[in-house]
């Protein structure tokens, strides 16, 4: 499990992922330490993926440092071995939270290029300010997970709902909206509530916020992060 250990500016992270994938089950496995400075966490950038496209996926947050690669931070569960996730058990206690801490890379790249998911990247327009105060919240919750483990919920406990009760500890203001827990057209929700780039049309922002041809052509590259954003509709930041 990842750990944090913040002395003012800086924070320490222990357990932070970075596989190096063949295929989604063949890897090597490797967990490194990182340093970020919260003062140059600059930016925020909203990621959803699909097992397959419809009303329910994936999402998780990458923090973006001027000074250092992306941070990703996906909320999942984690199986047992031989044990896939199923919707309705999670409502009873039958897997375990996990808050992955990686390279995007890694959690990134599996998703896209070995499990073939359709995945979209949005560039949100939150402020730097407030960034770092969810990033804070963000790793209060890694270090309560590592001391105390708990039980992903579909509907209490997941990885949408989490983002937003944490974005509402960091300083969001909104209400509760149906496309939280139907995760799948969170992106639509973004974009009605101006979280993203308006400028285009949701449908345009849409086609060209898909990653998986970037991703594909980025595998396993240094500047893996960079490539797969070069594309993206640009956002004031």
């Amino acid at each position: 499990m990842p750990r944090a250990f913040i002395d003012g500016d800086r924070v320490r992270l222990t357990g932070v992922r970075d596989f190096e994938y063949r295929t989604r089950n063949d890897f090597t496995v490797r967990y490194e330490e990182r340093e970020v400075q919260l003062s140059h966490l600059v930016a925020l950038d909203f990621y959803v993926s699909y097992f397959m496209e419809g009303p329910v996926g994936h999402t998780f947050l990458s923090f973006i440092f001027d000074n250092a690669p992306p941070l990703s931070i996906s909320i999942e569960t984690r199986p047992e071995v031989g044990e896939g996730f199923a919707p309705i058990a999670s409502r009873f206690k039958q897997f375990e939270l996990i808050y992955v801490v990686g390279s995007e890379r890694d959690l990134v790249g599996v998703r896209a290029n070995h499990r073939q998911e359709p995945v979209y990247l949005y560039r949100l327009n939150t402020s730097a300010d407030d960034a770092r105060r969810l990033l804070l919240v963000y790793l209060a919750r890694v270090n309560e997970l590592a001391d105390r483990p708990e039980f992903y919920h579909l509907l209490t406990n997941s990885c949408t709902i989490n983002i937003v009760r944490y974005a509402n500890a960091a300083g969001r203001e909104g209400r509760f909206d149906i496309r939280h827990l139907l995760n799948g057209l969170v992106d639509s929700y973004l974009y009605h509530s101006g979280r993203v780039d308006t400028t285009l049309p949701f449908d345009e922002l849409r086609r060209r916020s898909l990653i998986n041809a970037a991703a594909q052509a980025a595998d396993g590259a240094p500047d893996f992060s960079q490539r797969i954003r070069a594309s993206l509709p640009t956002v004031s930041r």
